[in-house]
């Protein structure tokens, strides 16, 4: 193994293996910190945990279970996947997952970076951009667990750990991989906002990267990583899948709202509200029963407007909320996986989260991308092909298109 990838939730895990499998390199996603070895053949291994919302303490005890692992596995380089919109909040969990890591594997300067441009995520001036908006204005600033209402990636992070926060700006990484070298040796110990606008400077960061032992970021971090490997670009292997297919949706975000919306024009749907995941009883096998008697694929959502997840909040409490739902849609998935449904769409990544655990899968090879950022990816245990989605990930058609995907061959 060369690349070791510490991901911070499952649709991030998913993310950036396949930004490493299009590089060229045999890519595999492990659902957890795994008890045995990695697969001989393996190039980059994503662990993928479920650390974005835990205690800081946990997320960091996680993290380093991980890192041990890879480093075990005979990994050369690790990267801390965190989302492209750097979803945390004051009391972690980036700095202080960024700290242990970096004190572990004896790192004083590590690169910091969520850019990804074909997502429209752009860091500027230390400022995270969503397209042409500030990150606290385009949505994040209503997420339900982590609210982002600061684009100041600098200030978020001080906020968070003891290490120094330092910046570089685009145009250091613009003169190129010798000056960014040169500026990162110059630093005091520190964790580094660098900036990046266009995949050309994520390149550049790769390549200045190249002996780094650590980094943090999107899945755009690791654009110029594989080359470094001496990896050549390349499309995952994909066996079409057909069968019986449904969509999951616990995301809030406007992008999946509108697929939502775009998906029930033509599909049948079942809308969860929290009143009913919190007073039902056997509602998993309720809907269930509801997406196989549909004659084309279901979509099962609780995809509410910010203020209506706000309301049910206020009445139910934030924590048992989440938590009922995430129970709901573990134990759909199992049964839907159990009733012989083949194809799952789920969008969302504390659902997608849920879900994998529901299902009970431990390695998922990856496939061919539905969407920047999002592969297809199978499971090894049983014949199931998930699309685990970002809540802001995909175009409106993003469901029908991924289901579509599926049941076609390479």
């Amino acid at each position: 193994m060369k690349i070791g990838v510490i991901a911070d939730d499952f649709t991030g895990a998913s993310d950036i293996a396949l930004t490493l499998a299009e590089g060229g390199m045999r890519t595999v996603q492990y659902v957890g910190v795994p008890q045995g070895a990695a697969a001989g053949d393996t190039d980059a291994g994503v662990v993928a945990l479920k650390t974005r919302t835990s205690s800081a303490k946990d997320a960091v005890t996680q993290s380093l279970a991980a890192c041990r692992w890879l480093q075990a596995q005979g990994a050369e380089q690790f990267i801390f996947k965190i989302c492209s919109t750097f979803d945390s909040t004051d009391q972690g969990n980036i700095g202080p997952v960024a700290a242990a890591l970096a004190a572990h594997l004896g790192e004083t300067h590590v690169l910091t970076c969520p850019a990804f441009p074909e997502n429209g995520r752009s860091v500027y001036m230390g400022h995270l951009f969503v397209d042409d908006m500030l990150l606290s204005e385009s949505g994040m600033q209503d997420h339900p667990l982590t609210p982002m209402n600061d684009a100041d990636l600098r200030r978020v992070l001080a906020a968070q750990t003891t290490w120094d926060v330092g910046h570089v700006p685009i145009g250091v990484v613009r003169d190129g991989t010798v000056s960014l070298r040169k500026v990162l040796t110059e630093m005091p110990r520190s964790l580094v906002i660098v900036d990046a606008i266009e995949d050309k400077d994520l390149h550049i960061i790769g390549t200045a990267a190249k002996d780094r032992r650590l980094l943090i970021g999107g899945s755009g971090i690791a654009i110029g990583l594989p080359a470094n490997f001496d990896a050549r670009r390349s499309e995952p292997i994909w066996r079409a899948v057909s069968g019986r297919a449904v969509v999951l949706s616990g995301s809030c975000s406007r992008a999946t709202r509108l697929q939502v919306e775009c998906f029930a024009k033509n599909h049948p749907t079942r809308e969860i509200t929290a009143a009913e995941v919190i007073e039902s009883t056997d509602l998993a096998a309720t809907l269930t029963a509801w997406a196989l008697g549909q004659s084309s694929a279901g979509l099962i959502y609780s995809s509410a407007d910010p203020a209506v997840v706000l309301a049910a909040q206020n009445s139910y409490g934030r924590e048992r909320i989440a938590k009922a739902f995430e129970t709901l849609f573990s134990q759909t998935a199992r049964l839907l996986a159990d009733a012989g449904v083949t194809r799952m769409v789920v969008a969302g990544g504390e659902t997608s989260g849920a879900v994998v655990a529901g299902l009970g899968a431990q390695m998922l090879r990856i496939g061919p991308r539905l969407a920047a950022g999002v592969p297809a990816v199978m499971m090894v245990e049983r014949p199931l092909a998930l699309a685990l989605k970002s809540g802001n990930f995909g175009g409106p058609d993003f469901f029908a298109r991924a289901l579509a995907r599926m049941a076609r061959n390479t």
